[in-house]
């Protein structure tokens, strides 16, 4: 077990973006994110405000910066805890502590062994 497994000692609820037509959008008509059932996954969260770059280019800050244990969507929905923490089910960002994903990175080690997956919310 390499450390980039080890140090994901926390837990997070995943909400993956559901598109609900071909078009890649994962919004209805009122600007609700449409997203499947939550799964919980392994993690390390930490609360930082950092600033990154996002796939079209633009800057933007951070609300948190997230280890993950494996690839996610960028328009999911992370939250730390478990799933008996969702105190709101339908409205997902209602959640205390519910971000949306706006970066996701993957660096292998230098095996290509492991993976460091890294999402900005």
């Amino acid at each position: 077990m390499g450390i980039i497994v080890r140090m994901l000692r926390q837990t997070a609820v995943y909400w993956p973006p559901q598109s609900s037509d071909n078009s890649g959008e994962h919004f209805d008509n009122y600007g609700v994110p449409q997203v499947s059932a939550p799964i919980e996954i392994d993690c390390r969260w930490e609360d930082v405000v950092e600033e990154f770059v996002t796939s079209d280019g633009t800057q933007q800050l951070s609300n948190a910066k997230v280890y993950v244990d494996r690839d996610l969507s960028v328009g999911g929905i992370l939250m730390l805890g478990e799933i008996a923490d969702i105190t709101d089910p339908t409205n997902i960002k209602d959640n205390d502590g519910a971000w949306e994903i706006r970066r996701f990175d993957k660096l292998p080690n230098f095996k290509a062994s492991e993976f460091l997956r890294t999402a900005f919310l």
